[in-house]
């Protein structure tokens, strides 16, 4: 059995998987001031009275890293960056604690000035008197030669908790946004590695020993034990949870728009004949561009708990959320009560709901039903607004899949997935407004969490040589060989998928999981006075994207629901 679990702004949901089918599943609300309990609960609820040992793994989607980052919460944290001549990293700054200091390696990995080690102790002595517990380090060219960070970690001690190098993030050259990433991951260090701990020791102490993964902004998992080292990965996982829960039910033939409605946000992404696109860069979020991999999606402010309120004589929803619905004994109007004054929703204090709509009906000079009818068209135009402002964007740019550049193509999708707790509402009302084909997911109401429980292990390696220096480095992994003048770019992509094999497994996936591609394959000759004295190859390797093999075939089923004895 499986247990896939879901961390949303408004509610927490758990899925109990096996036999080919869900065998439990339970929604309970989240608690933001102790997300701990939200888990635990859920959790509690969907294993009650089942052997331990049946459990084979755990798979947890969070939007504690994103919230973080969303609302400003981050650790306060010290940034040393590094570039030499040519540009100034004060352009990229981004936070108080930020140092430019000497020392710059070249495109190639040569060292051009040295590191100042007194320097650096001079801004360790500092960071420590301000009580920093938090560092990134990032040089320009240290994905060529990451000799200075690492001596920069060394200076630094271990007066520090954590000391994050940017060259073990990505293997990419964007050094604007190794900052950025490199800053994020050190900043919400804190706050994930104390998730990390409490989810782990309670499912130990319920005597779950059990492997513990969660899943990526690219739809793919991670350990819980790698996601300490690499805290942002896990930003936007709960986007990702809501395609990779589509993926099964998504057109094989045509583009498919995907919407997770939930109570505090909707999530949309594209699908290309079932396969999700990649944000080719990486994600951004909060004013942050980064390398984080990540699936092509957006989020908005609208959900069924978005404050609805009238502005200068018009009604306007979200982007914030005051709490639940008044309908369940929220303090302010939200489309969710719109839905109860229309007879669409049913299962909380109707007259509550009836109350809130009114006093906007008053405001607005029309009915109550007619206030309802409005929120609700006003919340579906919203939503299309946005997927339409979504396509047109993909479509300036080059459209990236999770396996492949599709150059010149242009996303015209032909149907709408509907997932999330209002799902059949909405689907209806859509299906009116558009000609798309409108569908709603199979168990929408924790749909994600049956993604995040069947998603695979994903990530990736970039091996870099110079065979005129002699060497073959894959920054992320920490790995460095001597090589010789007839190493090529076969040899390399050998190698670099020895190392994505290695790496995969050590972060807990099965050999079923391991189907690795390459993404990236350069070579080209140096030469200097008319002769070749050596290559320069550059290889990018991944594991491919997607659902667990052992469960691809049966995706479908799986979202059946079979309950045990004594099922939430």
């Amino acid at each position: 059995m499986i247990i896939g679990l879901d961390v949303g702004g408004t509610h927490t949901d758990v899925v109990l998987i096996g036999e080919g089918c869900i065998l439990r599943q339970t929604k309970v609300p989240t608690d933001p001031s102790n997300l701990f309990g939200s888990v635990w609960t859920a959790l509690d609820e969907v294993t009650r009275d089942v052997p331990p040992e049946t459990i084979r793994r755990a798979v947890l989607s969070t939007t504690l890293t994103t919230n973080a980052i969303a609302e400003g919460k981050l650790e306060e944290t010290g940034m040393i960056v590094s570039a030499g001549p040519g540009i100034d990293p004060e352009c990229f700054r981004t936070n108080k604690h930020y140092y430019t200091v000497s020392g710059s390696i070249d495109h190639r990995g040569r060292e051009i000035q040295s590191i100042d080690s007194m320097e650096i102790e001079a801004i360790a002595s500092l960071l420590r008197s301000e009580g920093i517990r938090h560092v990134g380090v990032v040089g320009k060219f240290s994905v060529r030669n990451p000799k200075h960070e690492i001596l920069i970690r060394e200076i630094l001690g271990d007066d520090f908790e954590n000391v994050v190098l940017g060259h073990r993030l990505s293997g990419n050259l964007s050094f604007p946004r190794r900052i950025a990433t490199t800053y994020l991951n050190a900043s919400v260090y804190a706050i994930h590695k104390k998730f990390f701990q409490a989810v782990k020791d309670s499912l130990q102490k319920k005597g779950l020993h059990i492997p513990i993964f969660i899943l990526k902004a690219d739809g793919g998992t991670m350990s819980l034990e790698a996601s300490l080292n690499s805290p942002g990965q896990t930003i936007l996982s709960g986007p990702a949870a809501s395609v990779m829960g589509s993926l099964p039910f998504a057109s094989e033939t045509e583009e498919t728009l995907v919407l997770d409605i939930g109570g505090t946000t909707t999530d949309m992404a594209i699908l290309i004949r079932r396969v999700p696109l990649l944000d080719p860069l990486g994600c951004e979020l909060g004013g942050y561009k980064t390398l984080i991999r990540s699936l092509k999606t957006r989020s908005i402010g609208l959900g069924g708990d978005s404050t609805v309120r009238v502005v200068n004589g018009e009604l306007t929803i979200g982007p914030d959320r005051q709490g639940r619905a008044m309908a369940y004994g929220g303090p302010v109007p939200t489309t969710t009560d719109a839905l109860f004054v229309l007879g669409k929703a049913t299962n909380g204090d109707v007259e509550a709901a009836k109350k809130g709509i009114e006093s906007l009906a008053r405001q607005q000079g029309t009915s109550i039903e007619e206030t309802a009818n409005q929120i609700f068209d006003l919340a579906c135009n919203k939503i299309l607004e946005e997927a339409a402002r979504m396509i047109d964007d993909i479509n300036s740019k080059p459209v990236y899949t999770v396996q492949e550049l599709l150059e010149g193509y242009q996303v015209k999708p032909k149907e709408i997935l509907v997932l999330g707790g209002p799902a059949p509402y909405f689907a209806f009302r859509l299906a009116a407004m558009t000609e798309f084909e409108v569908h709603v997911v199979p168990q929408w109401h924790v749909a994600n969490a049956i993604g995040a429980a069947l998603a695979k292990n994903t990530c990736e390696v970039t091996l870099f040589a110079d065979t005129e220096r002699g060497i073959a480095i894959a920054p992320e992994e920490d790995f460095y060989q001597q090589v010789k003048k007839d190493f090529d770019h076969q040899k390399a992509v050998n190698l670099a998928f020895e190392l994505l094999k290695n790496k995969c497994l050590q972060e807990g996936a099965s050999e079923s999981e391991v189907e690795v591609e390459v993404l990236e394959d350069i070579q080209f000759n140096m030469v200097r006075d008319f002769y070749t004295t050596g290559k320069n190859i550059r290889v990018k390797v991944q594991i491919k994207p997607g659902l667990i093999p052992e469960f691809r075939d049966m995706a479908e089923k799986l979202f059946n629901f079979c309950p045990l004895p004594g099922t939430i």
